[in-house]
């Protein structure tokens, strides 16, 4: 009967101890957010030359990459890779079908 009394007071220890546990891991999610997501409070702005008389028709965030859908004057289109987090530009691709290489 005593070691009946031990594993239940035991138990009890791991229940309340688990619960504490589920909370705090709850709390400091909530406190930090998604993992994926940019904080638009630490992103920085992105400045970058687009083609001249080129219009922006889309933009898709995944992750912590940004695409550019660019209409050229000419009736073609280009796309633009950046990282959403420091702005840096990480590809181009060109589709005025003349060549249709991409550079990065």
């Amino acid at each position: 009967m005593r070691s009946l009394k031990i594993l239940v007071v035991v138990m009890g220890v791991l229940l309340v101890g688990g619960a504490a546990a589920l909370v705090a891991a709850v709390i400091t999610r909530v406190e930090r957010g998604p993992s994926g997501a940019v904080n638009a409070d630490v992103a920085a702005p992105v400045h970058t030359a687009l083609p001249s008389g080129s219009r922006i028709l889309a933009t898709e965030l995944s992750g912590d990459r940004l695409l550019v859908r660019l209409a050229l004057p000419d009736g073609g289109e280009t796309l633009m890779l950046f990282n959403a987090r420091n702005g840096a530009a990480i590809a181009v691709i060109d589709g005025r079908g003349d060549r249709g290489d991409a550079r990065r």
